[in-house]
């Protein structure tokens, strides 16, 4: 180990918040949003990644930014903010980033051949006919992926938010807002393959009162088992 590990184990002045840690190979990689000192807003900056070796968690790499939010075609000004990512490998072994663009309720995908990128605009999750997930009357809301590709090569996408936003933010679509859902997508990482179905209701049976779904969908597999980390009203919680 070259140097103590310490909290916070990011320079002064690096602000990644909702990291998602993976490791790819020998070393670990930490994907967030990104937040910039004495902003107005949260999440304004562009992706960026950090790394470091499995055996020496002292020594980070900043990898430089990844992906842009103006390289999302229907960003191209740049305004909209890039908030929680998720990263999944695919079938066809490459990186897939996903994310939402604040509250528009489209959920966005990039690929890259490298856990750092540079992530190039792969397409948007959309239903079979080509219509964008969150575009149609009834579909839930899309909010902070997370992804997991399963041992067998099926693919599930996790999402949800617990407040409704305004209709005029989803293109006038009332989209529902009931807790956190599971969706299956095809191979291409990006097309509903099975419907979404409502997996951590924010109220009434199966909501796990006093821990009820907010938001931050965080899937893990580990041992066989299927491990469920989101946050309840301002605290962590996980189901398994």
């Amino acid at each position: 180990m070259r140097h103590q590990a310490v909290n916070p184990y990011l320079p002064a002045g690096e602000y990644v918040p909702d990291a998602e840690p993976y490791v790819f190979g020998d070393r670990v990689y930490i994907y967030g949003s990104h937040d910039r000192f004495g902003a107005p807003m949260f999440c304004v900056n562009d992706y960026v990644c950090w790394s470091a070796p499995v055996n020496d968690l002292s020594d980070w790499r900043y990898e430089g930014v990844i992906y842009r939010r103006n390289q999302n075609p229907r960003n191209r000004l740049g305004l909209r903010l890039l908030f929680a990512p998720d990263v999944a490998i695919g079938a066809d072994g490459r990186y897939y980033l996903y994310y939402a663009f604040d509250f528009m309720g489209m959920m966005g995908v990039a690929v890259a051949d490298t856990p750092v990128g540079p992530f190039e605009f792969h397409g948007h999750v959309h239903h079979p006919d080509g219509t964008l997930w969150g575009r149609r009357a009834g579909d839930s809301f899309p909010f902070d992926p997370g992804v997991l590709v399963d041992n067998d090569g099926s693919v599930y996408l996790y999402s949800g938010f617990h407040t409704p936003v305004p209709t005029i933010a989803t293109g006038c679509r009332r989209l529902d807002f009931d807790g956190g859902y599971v969706l299956g997508l095809e191979f291409d990482m990006m097309t509903i393959k099975t419907p979404e179905r409502l997996l951590f209701p924010k109220s009434g049976p199966g909501s796990f009162p006093g821990h009820e779904f907010f938001e931050a969908s965080s899937i893990r597999k580990w041992d066989g088992k299927y491990y469920f980390v989101y946050l309840c009203f301002g605290k962590l919680a996980s189901a398994l």
